[in-house]
């Protein structure tokens, strides 16, 4: 295919072996975002695509090619760094064509290409200065210019937006969707921020403990998560978690979690058996009376977050449950009435942690 393809690759440092069996397939023009904790080895896969880490075993392929045994130069990959990493002793404008010089570019098409991306980028003005003497966002855009001016196949960005404020990291968002689909590069984007893998990724990978938990579209990942370790590293604030063991419900499971009465659909072989139910805060509702479906509840603590409010409450039964909602509501200590919205509702194996999924719908036989 082309674009970028990795097949069942190993990477290990002595002993340890820090990627276990990756397979990813990135097409060109697609950003796949590579998302886990620090730590889980993020980094050193792109290092080992750039060709800065050889592979114990297994396959790099770009455009169809087998690059495993070419070094970094053959490889056609550009990338940007977390720490920016320019050279301080160059201008901007030198930092962005050293690519292209160390290919043999001729002068007059570097200085056309690095204009062009420059542009792309808005640094035009600044490309006479220093490292030293560039912002954050600056040093960002031109180690960014720095990888996209030698068109490569293969776009690696290492947390480019982890070392530069809120307010550029905000506005990188919404724009760096629009440079990289002008790059048409196959693109590996690293982030430990799921709202920067929802906003840029045309496709997410969860890589944990060397190995890749998930793949999917944001989502997918978000809504039909594969495990609990997925499940958590995926909101703001992050899933409630139940224990509860489902009961026979006819077409669908009895969880009876907190005072909630809740009919979910789950594999009918989660009957009886220890799980974990997950409720996302934004799909539970507080009310300041009693309705059916809803269980008393007391407000432990409120907090602002964006347009909504974050509130910590304890069930009548016990239970903490975290709830995200629109509104104003009664004040801490405050009885109140919860409920959940049983569609949105997931099912987890308690011993492995696996989410157990809804039953299939049975095919249709045409006559």
């Amino acid at each position: 295919m082309t674009g970028l393809s990795l097949r069942n690759l190993h990477v290990k440092f002595g002993r340890h072996e820090v990627l276990r069996g990756i397979d990813i397939d990135v097409a060109p023009g697609q950003t796949l975002v590579l998302f886990g904790p620090s730590g889980g080895g993020k980094t050193v896969l792109l290092r080992s695509v750039a060709g800065l880490e050889p592979a114990a075993r297994g396959q790099v392929a770009i455009d169809g090619a087998d690059v495993t045994s070419r070094g970094p130069e053959a490889r056609g990959v550009g990338m940007a760094f977390q720490n920016f990493a320019l050279y301080p002793h160059m201008s901007a404008r030198d930092n962005i064509a050293s690519p292209l010089q160390a290919r043999g570019v001729g002068p007059a098409d570097v200085t056309a290409r690095v204009g062009a991306v420059a542009d792309l980028l808005r640094i035009g003005h600044v490309l006479g200065h220093m490292p030293k003497e560039l912002s954050n966002g600056q040093k960002q855009r031109t180690a960014l210019a720095r990888a996209l001016v030698g068109q490569p196949k293969v776009l690696l960005l290492d947390d480019p937006l982890r070392n530069v404020d809120a307010k550029l990291r905000y506005e990188m968002r919404l724009e760096l969707p629009r440079l990289l689909r002008s790059a048409a590069a196959a693109t590996i984007y690293v982030s430990q921020d799921y709202r920067e893998a929802m906003a840029l990724g045309d496709q997410v990978a969860i890589l944990l403990d060397g190995r890749i938990a998930q793949s999917g579209t944001p989502e997918e990942i978000y809504d039909s998560p594969a495990s609990v370790n997925v499940a958590k590293l995926f909101g703001d604030p992050p899933i409630n978690l139940l224990p509860c063991r489902p009961t026979d419900a006819g077409n669908a499971l009895h969880v009876a979690v907190a005072g909630l009465q809740l009919s979910v659909r789950a594999e009918r072989a989660a009957i009886g058996r220890a799980c974990l139910l997950g409720l996302r805060p934004e799909t539970m509702s507080i009310h300041a009376d009693a309705r059916p479906n809803a269980a008393r509840a007391q407000i432990l603590a409120t907090t602002p977050l964006h347009e909504r409010l974050v509130v910590l409450l304890r069930a009548a039964t016990g239970e903490e449950i975290v709830a995200s909602v629109l509104g104003a509501l009664p004040p801490a200590g405050a009885p109140v009435w919860l409920s959940a919205d049983a569609t949105h509702a997931l099912l987890f194996d308690a011993e492995t942690g696996e989410r157990i999924t809804a039953p299939r719908a049975p095919r249709e036989i045409a006559a």
